[in-house]
């Protein structure tokens, strides 16, 4: 890693801790700089205004696709959605601090906003996907969407509460039951 590169990546990780501990508003620049170990000038020769770096922080997430493949158990909804769950938990557990900034700093900060829910319709999809591989022909299409929307909406208010606990939560048992068991109740009931 050259120079220039070791010392954006020093300020990028200050920021990220700073922001977190203290939140975004309340972190001047000059503390961001004194943790990185760089001249406050470069702070802003990378990030011209403190709001880049914040801007900078939300590209940093790691990537939310996962290729069902990897997950879905053939005929098996809630094995399918429990292997899910386990592989986007894997990838928040490396995000900790910057998934707890992020939620903290939604609301004052639109393009964190947006990050989060171009994350939650991401995850959306993805239960979809895994949903209609797993359940091929045994599940009551007509509710799919709704089920992939309702169980991203209980994976993404775990994840967000997920910066408090100091462990990955427990299993998503009762969501990942009640998802499946739902989807082919009504599959049952429209033949």
């Amino acid at each position: 890693m050259s120079k220039s590169a070791d010392a954006k990546e020093r300020i990028l990780t200050a920021a990220e801790k700073l922001f977190a501990e203290t939140g975004f508003d309340a972190t001047p620049t000059s503390k961001i700089a004194e943790a990185a170990h760089v001249p406050k000038g470069l702070v802003h020769y990378y990030f011209r205004r403190k709001s880049d770096l914040l801007t900078a922080l939300v590209q940093r997430l790691p990537d939310e696709h996962i290729e069902p493949s990897k997950v879905v158990v053939p005929g098996d909804v809630a094995a399918s959605l429990r292997h899910l769950v386990a592989e986007l938990d894997h990838r928040l557990s490396k995000s900790r601090l910057l998934s707890h900034l992020l939620w903290r700093e939604a609301d004052t900060h639109s393009a964190v906003r947006e990050a989060l829910q171009a994350r939650y319709h991401s995850i959306v999809v993805q239960v979809r996907s895994v949903i209609l591989a797993a359940g091929a022909g045994t599940i009551a299409m007509s509710d799919v969407d709704s089920a992939a929307g309702l169980f991203a909406l209980a994976v993404s208010y775990r994840h967000s509460v997920a910066r408090h606990a100091e462990e990955t939560p427990p299993p998503m048992d009762r969501e990942v039951s009640f998802i499946a068991d739902a989807l082919t109740l009504g599959a049952g009931q429209s033949s």
